[in-house]
């Protein structure tokens, strides 16, 4: 019986974790696009409170004790699963609309497997080969027809499908050298680490901004949004996640990733940020046939 509870609450986890990247996704096209804040402010902000919330926690969790080598690859790894993505993840959303990031969000196990064919020397088939062909032909597609709609509302730009690319090579790269790593220490000894190491790196390039923002103009919804994507989606989905893969498979962890296009996606046509088209739809299916065909070829090998 405890068995299962440990499971239903794993599964919950990550279907709660998931649900937030989704509406998170929605929360951040607003602030990129209302808030009047450079990318790099809003990271150095997310990463400040998150991280000063992973310290506080840390004072009552149990000690463990880092060598300089580690902390230096902690702050490698804060580089590669924190400050590169969340970034490039806040300059792609201002220049894509919720509907196009989601799809093209769905491409991250494609990434990480040619990740995991570098580093683990995992084959890539013929079969795996199709699967990119196909998810990147929906990609193309939704770049083809990006353009400015005749309202003068903006749609997704070339730019933006380049920091999404960049996004997802980057996490990739996290995910397929950091897991020894990340695997040593408690969540809440990696992630403080992590997270201190980004917001150090960040003040350099931030300061600038912050010394001609007027952040009295940011309106009273936006900072509630910026709220939102710093304690449910950086703070509380970092503990999540960790405590679902402790308890269910890493597949079904995975599988509970395409809630959040799902999500992203109802939420942008249900506030009116986006709209779907029959182009959209039509990539997004090649996109999604695309990964299904790369994760049974990689199912029938495990």
């Amino acid at each position: 019986m405890t068995l299962d509870k440990n499971i239903a609450f794993g599964h919950l986890a990550c279907a709660a974790a998931y649900v937030i990247f989704g509406i998170n996704v929605v929360v951040c096209r607003d602030i990129a696009t209302e808030s009047g804040l450079a990318p790099i402010v809003l990271f150095s902000m997310r990463s400040l409170v998150a991280g000063a919330l992973f310290w506080l926690a840390s004072l009552v969790s149990p000690r463990e004790k880092v060598p300089p080598r580690d902390m230096l690859r902690l702050a490698g790894a804060g580089m590669l699963g924190l400050f590169l993505p969340q970034l490039t993840f806040l300059h792609a959303i201002a220049h894509t609309t919720p509907v196009d990031l989601s799809v093209m969000s769905t491409t991250t196990p494609i990434f990480t497997m040619f990740v995991a064919a570098i580093f683990l020397k995992e084959p890539i088939t013929w079969k795996k080969t199709g699967g990119v062909a196909l998810s990147f032909g929906g990609i193309l597609w939704l770049i083809l027809q990006s353009t400015f709609s005749s309202s003068g509302s903006s749609e997704t730009e070339p730019i933006g499908i380049v920091f999404c690319f960049i996004n997802y090579i980057v996490f990739a790269l996290y995910l397929g050298t950091c897991r020894p790593l990340i695997s040593r220490y408690s969540v809440v000894t990696s992630m403080k680490w992590m997270f201190l190491a980004s917001f150090i790196v960040s003040i350099p390039f931030s300061m600038p901004h912050m010394a001609t923002t007027n952040f009295l103009t940011v309106t009273p919804q936006v900072w509630w949004e910026i709220g939102f994507m710093i304690i449910f989606s950086t703070f509380i989905a970092y503990y999540l996640i960790p405590f679902g893969q402790q308890r269910i498979r890493p597949t079904l962890v995975s599988m509970y990733g395409y809630l959040q296009p799902i999500i992203a996606i109802a939420a942008a046509i249900w506030t009116g940020m986006d709209r779907l088209t029959v182009t959209k739809v039509m990539a997004a299916m090649l996109v999604f046939v695309g990964v299904w065909v790369v994760n049974k070829s990689r199912a029938a090998q495990s």
